[in-house]
């Protein structure tokens, strides 16, 4: 899987690190890591470009095909 970085342009998805779904906040997320919604289609991900520009995104993919539609940086977080 490819992931369109805004900073470092495509790249491979082994560079990113998946936080998981980016519609909750940082609260919610310790139960989602438990009591998740396992949506099939497009979703709203956090990944963390680790071995890149070292930026927060949020990527649009589908969870059933792993398209991703678009990725851009994610508001808020910092490495």
């Amino acid at each position: 899987m490819r992931i369109p970085c805004p900073f470092c342009g495509d790249r491979d998805a082994q560079e990113f690190v998946y936080r998981g779904d980016a519609s909750i906040g940082a609260e919610e997320s310790a139960n989602d890591l438990y009591l998740r919604d396992n949506l099939y289609g497009p979703m709203q991900e956090h990944w963390y470009h680790a071995r890149g520009c070292r930026q927060w995104l949020v990527v649009v993919r589908d969870t059933h095909t792993h398209e991703i539609h678009s990725a851009k940086l994610a508001k808020g977080f910092t490495s």
